[in-house]
């Protein structure tokens, strides 16, 4: 259970003790992003907005780090918020983007965002504001399912995952093929140069949109969602038990919802709500030397059709693309 081992030690660490994470998981220092025909002239382009108020673990200056690079190499202006949506965080914003807001350890998961706070941002989407809104594995999708909702969006709010080839094993890493994605611009880009090859996820929740949504990322056939991080170690461990799986699968988990990226108009504006936050970073998890193994790298680091992905949502988002 290799993949599931490394997943569960990354998701442990960035929720449950940050301290440690910090010694553990970083942003991958090799990563440079290149950008061959950028859209806008250096720092010319519109004012990408990534989202600090709300405890989000995917930060400016930590892991999203280099997703801002890569759209500052697009010619993108980004910048931190670091006010509430009703007092002040919507000015000035042309695409906002919230990445796993609500870090917490506490039980239930409250929402990361107050009912003022939401009705704001639906408003400003309706006037013609553009969002990007990711939410991860638990407790990220408890965090943000309220403020999803009033989009349309369901989340799973669990952890996605599929069967490995013979089901005797689990992974939370799901690649999607170009025969996964949906007929939506973002995956065919401005021309034949820009198409979205391929897309990884890693470890994320599932999603099931409005009926206008177009699926970018359709989930992988036979996909089932665990609830939270235990009962997702518990079914591994029943995996590796002689017998059947079915017995574990059936109780553990329920079918995953049929998405991890939509895409959809909401009044003036656009929204893109994506299932999985690591997709868009670039990171490396270092090992403790008696542990054995490697170092791992995860994002746009090993999967280069991520970025592509990643850039192709902005230039939707910001009217690039019809």
């Amino acid at each position: 259970m290799l993949r599931l081992a490394f997943a569960i030690a990354v998701m442990t660490t960035a929720v449950a003790a940050p301290a440690a994470w910090a010694q553990q998981q970083m942003v991958d220092p090799d990563f440079r992003p290149t950008v061959e025909r950028p859209a806008y002239a250096a720092g010319a382009g519109p004012v990408v907005v990534i989202d600090e108020a709300h405890r989000n673990f995917h930060r400016l200056e930590g892991q999203y780090a280099p997703f801002a690079a890569l759209l500052r190499a697009d010619g993108y202006q980004v910048r931190a918020g670091t006010l509430p949506f009703d007092a002040g965080g919507l000015e000035g914003v042309e695409v906002l983007v919230i990445a796993n807001a609500g870090a917490t350890s506490e039980q239930p998961t409250p929402p990361a965002f107050t009912e003022a706070e939401g009705a704001a941002l639906e408003a400003w989407v309706l006037e013609g504001g553009r969002l990007l809104l990711i939410a991860d594995h638990a407790p990220f999708g408890a965090a943000a399912k309220d403020l999803a909702a009033r989009f349309g969006v369901r989340m799973g709010t669990g952890y996605a995952f599929a069967l490995t080839e013979g089901g005797a094993d689990l992974t939370t890493n799901l690649v999607y093929p170009a025969k996964a994605f949906g007929d939506h611009p973002i995956m065919a880009g401005r021309d034949p140069t820009e198409r979205v090859e391929s897309v990884t996820a890693f470890t994320g929740q599932s999603l099931e949109g409005p009926e206008e949504a177009t699926v970018l990322l359709h989930m992988t056939g036979g996909a089932r969602e665990a609830p939270d991080l235990p009962t997702l170690q518990a079914l591994a461990e029943r995996l590796d038990d002689a017998g059947s799986p079915e017995g574990a699968i059936a109780e553990l988990s329920e079918p995953a919802l049929p998405a991890q990226g939509l895409a959809f108009e909401y009044g003036r504006g656009r929204v893109v709500v994506l299932g999985e936050a690591g997709m868009l970073s670039a990171q490396l998890v270092r090992f403790a030397p008696e542990s054995g193994q490697a170092d791992r790298r995860f994002g746009m680091n090993v999967a280069p059709g991520n970025a592509r992905f990643g850039l192709n949502v902005l230039h939707w988002l910001s009217g690039l693309l019809p």
